[in-house]
């Protein structure tokens, strides 16, 4: 893969996925817009990208805020010139317990963030692409969007609504150069844990164990790069073959 003269965006790019996102796409010669809502941590990842590019933009953002989201985006494409490659990654999915128990504060909350700001980012950016006449947009969705995870009902419903807006999407787009997918991944291991190709024993997949984060990450990317020219409207599973829950 190579990603020299390629401007990417991700976001929730601080830890798990996103960072090993961010890593990988810089290690592969691309330029960086990164945000999340924690910049502390943000910045650490600037700093481990360094050895690759100080091509770098780090934005504190909550995705779930249209205007600020509009206008980073503003001030990226000022700075660059462009986006090439977006990776709406960022999203909220702690919380493990019957629907009953959930109030609507948290629901909403959750398509806020999930849904919504995937809808903002994918709306301030998309212009941009349509201009060039070229773009990658890569979904993080979530197996519990495809099968519907008990005790986890409003995560899953965001991850399905992220899975139909990528294929409708896609539908819009895809004649226009802009490519747009999905990748839903099983069990990941703990996004606190700094190593990207850890991983730790599961029973939710026959293959054993969790997915890496650089497993998911280099699924990411390829679908970002140029291998993946004739791809679009799709949803990717990266589950280790997932028993259904």
């Amino acid at each position: 893969m190579d990603f020299h003269g390629r401007v990417a965006l991700v976001t929730g790019a601080s830890v798990g996925i996103g960072r090993a996102t961010a890593l990988e796409l810089a290690e592969f010669g691309a330029k960086l817009i990164l945000l999340d809502i924690n910049y502390d941590k943000l910045l650490k990842v600037k700093e481990e990208i360094a050895v690759y590019t100080e091509d770098v933009l780090v934005y504190k953002c909550d995705i779930s805020d249209e205007q600020a989201v509009r206008e980073v985006v503003a001030d990226a494409i000022a700075h660059f010139g462009k986006i090439d490659i977006l990776v709406n990654n960022a999203a909220l999915w702690r919380g493990y317990r019957p629907f009953l128990t959930t109030e609507s504060g948290e629901w909403k909350r959750f398509f806020d963030v999930n849904v919504l700001g995937t809808f903002y980012m994918t709306h301030a950016v998309l212009p941009s692409m349509l201009e060039q006449k070229y773009g990658r947009i890569i979904n993080v969705a979530s197996v519990a969007g495809v099968y519907g995870n008990a005790n986890m009902a409003c995560y899953s419903a965001t991850k399905g609504a992220v899975i139909s807006f990528t294929k409708a999407i896609a539908k819009e787009v895809t004649d226009k150069g802009v490519l747009v997918n999905a990748v839903s991944p099983g069990s990941v291991s703990p996004a606190e844990n700094d190593d990207v190709n850890y991983t730790e024993a599961s029973n939710l997949a026959f293959i054993g164990r969790s997915g890496s984060d650089r497993e998911n990450a280099n699924l990411i990317c390829f679908l970002a790069s140029e291998e993946a020219s004739y791809i679009s409207c799709q949803n990717i599973q990266i589950d280790g073959c997932r028993r259904k829950q």
